[in-house]
Parts: C-alpha cells; sequence; structure tokens
C-alpha cells in the first residue's frame, strides 16, 4: 500500500444513529471518507442506481419502507415498480435508506453498521 487513506463516500443523515455510527467506524479505520448529506444534497436518479446497481439491489430494497410517507405514497403495494419507487426517491430524498457507502471494493446499504465492513 502507498500510503494514501482509502477513500469512502457515505450518504449520510446526521439525525440517524445507524448512519452517525457508520460514519465513526469508517473515521476509525482512517478512511478519506466524503460526507453527502443526501437531504440537502441527494444524489441523483443516475447516481442512485449506479449505486444500488454497484451493491447489487433493487431500488425497493433501497426504500425507507418504515418512513411514514413510504406508505402514505402507496410505495410498499407489490405493484409499484422500481421507476415510481425512484420517481418517488427523487422527489422526497428521506425515502432513500441509510446509510450508503461505497469504497474501492463495492457500495453497501450499512444497516446494521457492521456491515460496512464488508467493503473496507
Amino acid at each position: 500500500m502507498n500510503g494514501a487513506a482509502m477513500k469512502a463516500t457515505i450518504y449520510h443523515n446526521p439525525m440517524c444513529g445507524t448512519s452517525r455510527k457508520t460514519l465513526e467506524i469508517l473515521r476509525n479505520e482512517g478512511l478519506d471518507v466524503t460526507v453527502v448529506e443526501y437531504l440537502k444534497a441527494p444524489p441523483s436518479r443516475a447516481e442512485l442506481l449506479r449505486l444500488y446497481d454497484r451493491a447489487g439491489m433493487t431500488p425497493r430494497e433501497g426504500l425507507r419502507a418504515k418512513e411514514s410517507l413510504a406508505h402514505e405514497l402507496g410505495l410498499s403495494e407489490p405493484g409499484v415498480t422500481d421507476e415510481q419507487i425512484l420517481d418517488a426517491m427523487m422527489q422526497h430524498p428521506i425515502l432513500i435508506q441509510r446509510p450508503l457507502v461505497e469504497t474501492e471494493k463495492g457500495a453497501k446499504l450499512c444497516r446494521p453498521q457492521d456491515e460496512v465492513r464488508d467493503i473496507l
């Protein structure tokens, strides 16, 4: 290794305990962390799709289904498409499950926070 720290990007909500703990793990491991507060600076649709693809997950798996807005919008219903879920996420970033972390080794939804160790 050349001494340069591994880079990581975390799509973070500072109000979320799991997100804060994941960020703490990344920093404690000495990574060069880019923090994206996705509620203030949401990823584009293309970026979100790229992250989900890299993480091997679907938009439905990336939906914050426990969010009351997800229920209000009917996003938990079986017939709702990934496109409809992505549309809702673009309009309401609170629907994006967090924390989503990307390193050179991959991308992962880190719930629980120790899941992040799989991509370190």
